[in-house]
């Protein structure tokens, strides 16, 4: 065969798909509207790397300090920066105070010149959070003017809270702050990182298999729109003098027309979706359009790979069909669907998979080609699992209703088309119950209960320096929200003057009511002094809590005005106390000293936490405390405490799943939807009649919803299974014991069924407007 026949054919298709009617026109936009919808996930998925390589790029330019970093000495091109970030609800914002030293000052990124002290520059989604109502208690936290935006480039998404405000006197807080004194903004080292732990590795390849693979059933399916309609049409060729192979090729050639208008429809979806981006924010996530442009080589992979798949999938469809001159053999009872081969493909996805089983994350990466191809294999399974499976389920439906006769008859007539609406919702189910019970069963190794007790506090609060323990802790407790404040001031004793002491004691100053937090005292009263036993990683208190020893506090650890070394005796009367877990979790030893026993000479000791206890029925109750830390000291940064802690890199593929997924999601119910319109589009006819012979168009509503629900039924039991077996073999592969996460697998299942009732009401108003006897009506 050659190509130039090839050519002719496939252009004489293309030209029947556009000057085919309004017959050809419809099924020429359907298919364009299904693979359209693919091709922009498909283009939006190759723009991910890049989008997340600018982000760390942005990152990276505007980085202005890290731990350890050298000092460098005052100059006219140094700058300090504070660090000022805040929480507003559940919203975090990256805030910066700046006091340039010299006309050579580096701008940050973004930002044309320094604002004055009092004054700020916002990104402009805080710009208009402050503007709103919601921003309220913002505006009360952040007391500055604001004198402009920050630009693009420095910020990291489109909906990022920033800003960048002026102070004054900054760098005498730097030893006592998070900051730094820079003469440049960018940091090369923040790009360097551990190597990935390869069961991490293996969760981002199985995602993006999993993301993927339903846009690929998706366009493999759409292009079969309007299927047997374009056979019938095929059938006037054969009159004319064509064989069966040139019609084929031409059917392909109306696919192919198709898949290119699809194309095109698919890059303006995408381009549209590029523009909204910047309007959007997905789990605290998002991006400029600029980020969003696909690799040219991953782009051009689509443009090819997609017309070619339109062309192999309808001569593969088309191999079981007998298109005669004088119609199509199909109408006939079609021969029953073999399951030998069907079986093969998962076999071949669990044989790719089975080496790497047990090997965990001490035998070193998985063979990302083995994975790819094993996770695509079951998946495809599904696939071709489901056709045989819906045949043979629906040939053996007895009888029921009329409702409920229309619909078994019309899936034994053409369980295929069934089967292929729902392929994709299975293979996006079954794919997310395997990733669920992978995440859930390595969850363990990358989260932890934290040792925080939140049941006796929330928050916690570090009391600046020069600000009165006393002083702070009664501001919080005025606070809205706050019920209770336990404020300790912490500080250590050596047991000899000067440097070269080998032996400190941990010594707490609280009121009785605090101390009861961190030790069991038999009884309290203000001017008491404790020795605590049973703290961690205490070993000096029983040697240096002694009636009449003298010990010394360091000049760096108190507010005094001296550098001197000061002397305090141990009183005769101190008590023994039993240690418990504070509010942090952890048990102190050492000496518990209540404030009028400790003498003046000593001062405050510098570092002093406040436990905050809130009240769950205030609302805002931890923006109230936020506000009034923000008083005390504008780069003050309280501490939320959470019951969970999860390693960095775990929740940002948790993240990017739900991002993922959220756009998969998406894609399902568009596709459905198209692709139930296209089949109530095929049988308008047949609806009319029936309409016209009296049938009750709630019988034949409850008959269509039938259609939907035994398909899906059978897809989402086949999706389970093959989920669970995946998830299985995964986690054995990171070596974890296999348990199967029911809540997931119910959830997944109802979201799926979820999503296919949302279509199906969807489509009912087209289907009462197509259940009219004028749809009879014909040219």
């Amino acid at each position: 065969m050659s190509a130039r026949q090839w050519a002719r054919d496939l252009g004489m298709g293309t030209r029947y798909a556009f000057a085919g009617g309004r017959e050809g026109w419809t099924r020429a936009l359907l298919t364009a509207v299904g693979v359209g919808l693919g091709v922009a996930l498909l283009l939006l998925t190759t723009a991910i790397p890049n989008a997340l390589a600018e982000r760390d790029r942005r990152e990276e330019a505007r980085s202005d300090h890290t731990f350890g970093q050298q000092k460098i000495p005052k100059a006219d091109n140094t700058l300090v920066v504070l660090d000022a970030d805040t929480t507003f609800r559940d919203l975090d914002v990256r805030g910066r105070l700046l006091e340039p030293e010299g006309p050579k000052a580096p701008l940050p990124p973004g930002v044309s010149e320094f604002p004055a002290a009092g004054e700020m520059v916002v990104s402009p989604a805080l710009k208009e959070l402050l503007a709103s109502d919601e921003g309220k208690l913002l505006r009360e936290r952040l007391d500055y003017r604001v004198t402009g935006t920050v630009g693009e480039q420095g910020l990291v998404g489109s909906q990022e809270l920033a800003y960048f405000a002026g102070g004054k006197g900054l760098a005498d807080q730097l030893e006592h702050t998070t900051g730094a004194r820079i003469d440049s903004f960018g940091n090369p080292d923040l790009g360097s990182s551990d190597p990935w732990d390869p069961v991490l590795l293996l969760l981002v390849l199985v995602v993006f298999v999993v993301l993927l693979m339903p846009v690929a059933v998706f366009i493999a399916a759409a292009v079969r729109f309007g299927g047997e309609r374009r056979d019938r049409r095929l059938a006037a060729l054969r009159l004319v003098g064509s064989d069966s192979r040139m019609t084929r090729r031409i059917a392909a050639g109306e696919a192919l027309a198709g898949s290119v208008l699809g194309l095109v429809l698919g890059t303006g979806f995408f381009l549209l979706g590029r523009q909204l981006a910047a309007t959007l924010e997905v789990f605290s996530v998002s991006v400029f359009p600029s980020y969003l442009n696909p690799s040219p080589l991953l782009a051009a992979l689509v443009a090819v790979a997609v017309p070619t798949a339109a062309v192999l999938v309808t001569l593969f469809a088309l191999r079981g069909v007998v298109i005669e001159p004088l119609g199509v053999v199909r109408t006939a009872k079609p021969a029953r669907r073999r399951l030998w081969w069907r079986l093969l493909l998962p076999a071949g996805g669990l044989a790719m998979l089975f080496p790497m089983v047990g090997q965990g994350r001490d035998g070193g990466t998985f063979n990302e080609y083995l994975v790819v191809g094993g996770v695509v294999l079951l998946l495809v399974g599904v696939t071709a699992l489901l056709p045989w499976i819906v045949e043979t389920v629906v040939a053996r439906l007895g009888s029921g209703g009329i409702a409920w006769q229309l619909a078994v008859r019309r899936l034994q007539l053409s369980s295929g088309t069934a089967a292929r609406m729902v392929n994709g919702i299975a293979v996006a189910v079954a794919g997310a119950i395997a990733l669920q019970m992978l995440f859930a069963g390595v969850e363990g190794s990358y989260t932890e209960q934290s040792r925080y007790d939140v049941s006796r506090a929330q928050m916690q609060v570090q009391v600046p320096r020069g600000v009165e323990t006393a002083s702070a802790a009664g501001e919080f407790r005025d606070t809205e929200g706050v019920r209770k404040v336990t404020a300790l001031n912490e500080g250590y004793l050596g047991g000899q003057r000067g440097d070269d002491g080998d032996s400190y004691v941990e010594i707490t100053v609280a009121d009785c009511a605090s101390l009861r937090e961190v030790a069991t005292l038999p009884s309290c009263r203000d001017g008491d002094v404790f020795a605590v036993e049973g703290g961690e990683y205490d070993t000096d208190t029983a040697k240096l809590a002694k009636p009449g020893r003298t010990l010394w506090t360091d000049p760096g650890d108190t507010t005094t005005s001296d550098d001197r070394w000061t002397a305090w005796t141990v009183p005769q009367d101190i008590r023994h106390a039993q240690s418990r877990e504070d509010p942090t979790g952890n048990r102190r030893g050492g000496i518990l000293i209540t404030p009028s026993a400790l003498p003046e000479n000593l001062g405050s000791f510098a570092s002093a936490q406040l436990y905050l206890s809130l009240d769950p029925t205030v609302p805002d109750a931890q923006d109230h405390v936020r506000n009034t830390a923000a008083r005390l000291d504008p780069v003050a940064q309280p501490m939320t405490w959470q019951s969970i802690e999860s390693n960095e890199r775990y929740a940002t593929i948790r993240t990017g799943l739900s991002v993922g997924a959220a756009c998969v999601l998406a894609l399902i119910g568009a596709s459905l939807l198209v692709s139930q319109l296209e089949q109530l589009r095929e049988r308008r006819k047949l609806l009319s009649s029936l309409v016209a012979f009296g049938t009750r168009r709630r019988t034949l509503s409850l008959s269509v919803l039938w259609q939907t629900a035994i398909p899906i039924g059978l897809g989402l039991l086949l999706a389970a299974t093959v989920g669970m077996a995946l998830g299985a073999v995964l986690l054995r592969m990171t070596d974890t014991s296999v348990r199967v996460d029911w809540p997931s697998v119910l959830s997944m299942t109802g979201i799926g069924a979820g999503v296919v009732l949302v279509v199906t009401l969807l489509s009912l108003p087209p289907l009462w407007k197509l259940m009219r006897p004028d749809g009879l009506r014909t040219e």
